[in-house]
């Protein structure tokens, strides 16, 4: 890795250390590494997070401040979380941070003939873990234009490690504060026409010779957050067919709206819900890359997907995260099957899940 340390560009060549990059940036640099379509990005390292902190001198606070924190305490919760957040979005970033964050910045956006909108996403080291998924514990923030804008919501992603539900879902779990630290991804936009999520494992009955997909119009936000219903399809993991399906009602879709240059809510029009909103073939390329994303790191996993509206089909499916499912690897339990994977196999999985 180059000396530049509180960046790293996802296909960058070199090691994804889990404490450098958290479980998100190290994932998608890792996919990214895989050959996998990924859209370009990069990360600010944890190590931009520690100098802030550092310079800033709140690391003592922060401590000092969470120390015999009752998570119960609902208000006092509160108080702190607003105190931390406060600190984090108004002191001063180090010039080094900032003068690399610039830079890269204008490096990704040189990849794209007119510049893009980007994503930011937070990477907290005990972020996607197997046994403690950090899966909206901390933010998101869409569609942003501007390297002042992009910045400052980077930052915004620091001070939501502090979120009341971060903290106590931290206390609740037995994760410790202390170590705990952020990196943020900055990735390239997707203008998602369908997206969504897919398990490589059937989450209600463990079964590994399934995948299942969840698929909605517009952006992928709404499915993960559960805010619409979206249509269900069971893949086969051999033959890569549909073999059953439950079409959700995806009553809204998440957009780019170019006037306000932002992302927008809006009504599905009443022909578009009631229609599945993905292709046999492009069913079968999500259920592809999502097999191909648990043979590369070992374990069922559970990926966010969208196709792209403005590139052509065969490369408009692109792959936004993948992390190990936690749902059976958290019971520790053989889960039955129905073909495809013998008892010994499942269980050596399992073991190497809940090992990792």
């Amino acid at each position: 890795m180059p000396d530049n340390h509180y960046i790293r560009f996802f296909d960058e060549k070199g090691a994804a250390p889990l404490e450098l990059l958290g479980g998100k940036c190290a994932s998608l640099v890792a996919l990214t590494d895989a050959g996998m379509p990924v859209p370009p990005g990069f990360a600010v390292t944890t190590h931009a997070y520690t100098a802030f902190l550092e310079a800033s001198g709140i690391a003592s606070d922060i401590h000092r401040l969470l120390a015999g924190i009752d998570a119960d305490d609902v208000a006092h919760v509160d108080e702190v979380s607003a105190r931390i957040r406060d600190e984090i979005r108004r002191l001063p970033v180090p010039q080094q941070v900032h003068d690399e964050f610039t830079v890269a910045y204008e490096a990704l956006q040189a990849r794209f003939t007119e510049g893009t909108a980007v994503a930011v996403r937070s990477s907290a080291t005990a972020e996607d873990l197997p046994d403690a998924s950090f899966a909206g514990q901390q933010d998101t923030y869409l569609w942003l234009r501007g390297r002042d804008e992009v910045a400052e919501h980077v930052r915004q992603c620091w001070a939501s490690l502090y979120t009341s539900r971060a903290i106590v879902y931290r206390k609740k779990n037995g994760i410790p504060d202390e170590g705990l630290s952020m990196a943020v991804a900055v990735q390239a936009m997707v203008d998602a026409r369908v997206a969504g999520v897919a398990m490589t494992i059937d989450p209600t009955t463990g079964d590994r010779s399934t995948i299942v997909i969840d698929a909605a119009w517009g952006l992928g936000e709404l499915v993960v957050s559960g805010k619409v219903t979206p249509d269900n399809l069971h893949v086969d993991k051999v033959m890569l067919s549909v073999t059953s399906e439950t079409i959700g009602d995806k009553h809204l879709e998440l957009v780019p709206d170019p006037e306000a240059k932002s992302v927008v809510e809006r009504d599905v029009e009443p022909e578009r819900r009631g229609i599945r909103s993905l292709t046999d073939a492009e069913a079968k390329a999500i259920a592809a890359i999502a097999k191909r994303a648990e043979k590369h790191f070992g374990v069922p996993q559970d990926i966010e997907w969208a196709i792209d509206r403005g590139l052509p089909d065969g490369e408009n499916l692109l792959l936004l995260q993948s992390r190990p499912e936690t749902v059976w690897a958290n019971r520790g339990e053989v889960p039955t099957t129905t073909s495809g994977f013998g008892i010994e196999s499942i269980t050596k999985s399992l073991l190497a899940q809940i090992g990792r």
